[in-house]
């Protein structure tokens, strides 16, 4: 049986794709292998998003390109895939496909074809544009453990200056409702307990089809068709799309987690002008008060960007009087990479290097008080914790406030069942994460 080995990079909208992508070669036949060397067909699910994901993606592929003994196929498939296309080429010597984000559904196809060349004489295969016709349809939902990632959306329509999304993914497509919820269903029935929406900006769901309010709707319409499930997350939101039904159904429904991802990028509106973003900072002051006021215990995270270009020390401080002032629980922080072909690379007033570094540790010291007094707050507090790992006396897991990967964990005294959900009482903070003790296995 012929064998791939698949390595994923990047962000969960890559996991689910590379899900996606697993399951459509297993259903042509192919079999999983866990390391390079047992497998015929190599592919490296690559990130293009900023500079150290391109790194990593181009390293992955030239470090396997460089181990592939005779007969072996090393295709790239995702983001830089889709970006650079052709230039992969030159770029990754030994190469033999290139699949991109809009073409991954049709790579059975490819590795068919890749198995009737002959490569020593023929050059890479490269499927990056629109697809041509009816491909497969796939499940767009990632489990891993007890919690699953579940795609609503592809593509992004926001205008922002500095993100190369849209000219890699085209402009955002939803999902039909019917089959997200059928999705769901099937992640739920094999074992989820937390699904994960997710997209370029998953606020934005239905708006292609004209439907303002689509998110509270799948919201709804996810949690009558699975009445078990025993959390609904949130990533990705898009400031400028929250709407007060949004937020209503979000306070009204106990499965969904108190808890919304929604990267602001700056909290200065000069630089968010610049930066084509909503720039009523104002209006997010509000929208803030909004969601705590219906939400208390709300957990919010967001993310910012530093050293954009013509950022002042004036702009970087009003950014950092928002932060203390909002207090958000999580923060994300990234120096501005200047990415290929958006309006932000060709803006005048680049910021230095080293300005943008010592911006960046400035917020992070920042924020890490800040993230230390909300967690304090949680000290005395018993919380449902979904466990995910464990040690000889030592669990550790995720309550309601952390998503996957991105946020910090609740360390548990004990060895716990992996996958349970439970009550622990939290008896110490950090920074990042909580400490805490069991009280009792939690059922809804």
């Amino acid at each position: 049986m012929m064998r791939f080995y698949l390595l994923s990079l990047g962000c969960p909208k890559n996991t689910v794709d590379s899900e996606g992508i697993s399951r459509l070669l297993q259903q042509a036949g192919y079999k999983a292998a866990a390391k390079p060397e047992s497998a015929q067909f190599l592919i490296v699910n690559t990130c293009g998003f900023i500079d150290r994901a391109r790194e990593e993606s181009f390293a992955a592929l030239r470090e396997l390109a460089r181990r592939k003994r005779r007969g072996q196929i090393l295709i790239a498939a995702g983001c830089l895939a889709q970006r650079y296309g052709r230039e992969l080429v030159t770029a990754v010597p030994g190469l033999d496909g290139i699949i991109g984000t809009r073409r991954w559904m049709e790579i059975a196809t490819l590795v068919q074809i890749l198995r009737a060349k002959d490569h020593a004489r023929g050059r890479p295969v490269v499927m990056t544009g629109d697809p041509l016709g009816e491909v497969t349809k796939v499940t767009r939902g990632a489990l891993q453990g007890a919690s699953a990632y579940l795609k609503i959306a592809d593509g992004c329509s926001a205008p922002c200056a500095f993100c190369v999304i849209p000219a890699i993914k085209g402009p955002a497509h939803s999902r039909p409702l019917e089959t997200i919820v059928s999705e769901a269903q099937q992640l739920v029935e094999k074992g989820a307990r937390e699904l994960i929406l997710i997209a370029q900006d998953t606020t934005a769901y239905g708006h292609d089809r004209g439907e303002r309010d689509g998110l509270p709707t799948l919201v709804e319409a996810i949690l009558a068709a699975v009445p078990a499930l025993q959390w609904l997350r949130l990533m990705y939101a898009y400031p400028q799309h929250v709407t007060p039904r949004l937020i209503e159904v979000m306070a009204r429904y106990p499965q969904v987690c108190r808890y919304l991802d929604m990267p602001l990028q700056h909290g200065h509106p000069e630089v968010l002008r610049r930066m084509n973003r909503p720039h009523d900072v104002d209006k997010v002051r509000r929208l803030v008060a909004d969601l705590r006021e219906a939400m208390p215990d709300i957990a919010l995270r967001t993310s910012f960007i530093v050293g954009y270009p013509g950022e002042t020390e004036d702009e970087f401080l009003a950014l950092l009087d928002f932060v203390v002032e909002m207090a958000f629980d999580r923060v994300g922080v990234f120096t501005y990479s200047p990415e290929e072909g958006t309006r932000a690379a060709e803006l005048p007033s680049q910021v230095p290097t080293e300005v943008k570094e010592e911006r960046y540790a400035r917020l992070m010291e920042v924020q890490q008080s800040i993230s230390l007094a909300r967690n304090q707050q949680m000290v005395g507090r018993v919380l449902k914790v979904l466990v995910e790992g464990q040690s000889e006396d030592l669990s550790v897991g995720r309550s309601y406030r952390d998503a996957p990967e991105i946020d910090g964990l609740v360390l548990i005294k004990g060895k716990l069942p992996v996958g349970e959900m439970l009550a622990v009482r939290v008896t110490g903070a950090m920074e990042y994460d909580l400490v805490g003790e069991p009280v009792s296995p939690v059922g809804q």
